[in-house]
C-alpha cells in the first residue's frame, strides 16, 4: 500500500489489521494511536531516536495525561505545548510525515 496523501486517506487504512511496512516508523506509530493501541504507537515512537520520534512521544504522553512526561518530550522536539485539541495534533502530526516523506528521519 502506498503512502497517504491526506490526512482522510490515512483514515481510511485504519480499517486494515496493520499497518504497511513500506511505511515510515513514524506514520506507522500514528496509525496505531489512531486505531486505539496507545502501547504498540508508544513503543514505536520511543524508538524513534529524532525530533518526530520525541514530538509523538510528546504527543502520546499527553494524551494519556501525563503533563510532566509530555513537557518533557516537547522540549526535545523544539516544540511547545500546542493549544490545539488532540485529534488536531494527530491529524497534524499526520500530515506533516505525509508532506515529509523523503526527508531523513533520524537527523529531523
Amino acid at each position: 500500500m502506498n503512502m497517504p496523501n491526506s490526512f482522510e486517506e490515512f483514515l481510511k487504512t485504519c480499517q486494515n489489521e496493520r499497518p504497511p511496512e513500506k511505511w515510515p516508523k513514524g506514520l506507522q506509530a500514528l496509525w496505531y494511536d489512531a486505531k486505539g493501541n496507545w502501547n504498540a504507537s508508544h513503543d514505536i515512537a520511543q524508538d524513534m531516536p529524532s525530533i518526530l520520534g520525541s514530538w509523538i512521544h510528546a504527543y502520546l504522553h499527553r494524551k494519556e495525561g501525563d503533563q510532566f512526561n509530555a513537557n518533557y518530550w516537547y522540549r526535545r522536539a523544539n516544540r511547545e505545548l500546542p493549544n490545539l485539541t488532540l485529534d488536531e495534533e494527530l491529524k497534524n502530526l499526520v500530515e506533516y510525515v505525509i508532506n515529509n516523506q523523503s526527508m531523513n528521519w533520524s537527523k529531523s
